[in-house]
């Protein structure tokens, strides 16, 4: 293996998805790892994860996206210790001056006080609500999450306004906060997605090193079902050659754990991610590689991604349509094909707090 750039080449990236850390593509100038002769001792040979802390301006980000089933998200993290090679989030780590190879996974940033500048959104006067997901970028669950307890925090505020949420992950460490989401799925505020791309644990292990194993996602769903908390299994993304053959299996797995509902998205390589995945692709399955990227751009007119609305979750053609007929034909007999319950907004208010002038009908 050959770290590029400003990685140490004698460093081991154990547990790591990208192969090499470009520098990102809005820099103007790129690093090169040059040696000082000085031989590291060996506890220091081993790529380690790095936290920083930011603390936000804002919280919750809106978007106009006829393909998201919501308006407004908040990221409690940036950049993702799971190290997933797929992850379509990569490339928003050049923002940061940072790659969206090694740095995605390695160099992490906590939002300190997300949760104060959270509650502060939701008091504002023109607020109005709609369910806030979590998760959509970076998973919020993440293993720093049981040291910062960021998304736990934030939980806290959105549980105290009544306020609806819908929850993305793979992280075990969800259960640790089912004492929140019980309560408020019997409000009809809470519903979540598991996220398993196959039930293979060396696959899995390879394409997500840092993410629960398969099994320890299913039961994931079975604990967050037996809390009452709606649940739906993700197959995403379905790679095609690689893990397109799992679809019915996977359904199945997540209907038996208890799974009420079901969806997909295709694999997805914008920007800098189809480069870190290909390199993969070639260390891990070089047999599978050709065949793979074929497939992908079977289904982008040629190329490796197509950002067009109503086309990048999904892809066209013959291939992509063989596939959206085999996962709405498995989920339909397995009864995941209804979508799920509509969380409420009704209950939201914002709860009294020191210095708040009383109304006449309170005073009386």
């Amino acid at each position: 293996m050959t770290l590029h750039q400003d990685i140490n080449p004698s460093i081991t990236p154990l547990g790591r998805g990208a192969q090499s850390n470009a520098a990102g593509r809005f820099e103007r100038h790129h690093r090169h790892y040059e040696g000082d002769g000085w031989q590291a001792p060996e506890d220091d040979q081993v790529l380690r994860t790095r936290t920083s802390m930011e603390r936000p301006r804002r919280m919750i980000s809106y978007n106009r996206s006829p393909d998201l089933p919501f308006d407004r998200s908040i990221n409690p993290y940036r950049g993702c210790e799971h190290g997933c090679i797929y992850c379509f989030a990569r490339p928003t780590h050049a923002w940061l001056g940072m790659s969206a190879g090694l740095d995605f996974e390695t160099r992490l940033i906590a939002r300190r006080d997300a949760h104060e500048v959270l509650e502060k959104e939701l008091r504002h006067r023109a607020y109005t609500p709609q369910p806030i997901a979590i998760g959509t970028n970076t998973d919020p669950y993440q293993p720093i999450e049981k040291t910062h307890e960021i998304t736990r925090n934030c939980l806290k505020v959105l549980d105290k306004y009544n306020h609806p949420v819908a929850i993305v992950t793979k992280g075990a460490l969800i259960e640790r906060d089912l004492d929140i989401l019980s309560g408020m799925a019997k409000r009809g505020l809470v519903r979540v997605g598991i996220s398993i791309t196959t039930l293979d644990p060396d696959l899995s292990r390879r394409l997500e090193p840092r993410a629960p194993a398969p099994k320890r996602r299913l039961a994931i769903i079975r604990a967050l079902t037996k809390a009452g908390v709606p649940v739906r299994i993700m197959t995403s993304p379905i790679i095609p050659g690689l893990t397109d053959h799992e679809i019915e299996a996977l359904l199945q797995a997540g209907q038996r754990a208890g799974a009420q509902a079901a969806s997909w998205i295709m694999l997805r390589l914008p920007l800098e991610v189809s480069k870190l995945f290909q390199e993969w692709l070639r260390q891990q399955y070089p047999d599978r590689a050709a065949k793979v990227m074929t497939l992908v751009r079977e289904m982008h007119n040629g190329q490796d991604y197509s950002s067009q609305w109503g086309h990048r979750m999904r892809g066209s053609g013959p291939y992509a349509r063989m596939i959206a007929l085999r996962f709405s034909t498995a989920a339909r007999r397995l009864g995941l094909d209804q979508p799920q319950p509509a969380l409420r907004t009704d209950l939201f208010k914002a709860p009294k707090s020191a210095g708040d002038q009383l109304s006449l009908f309170e005073m009386v």
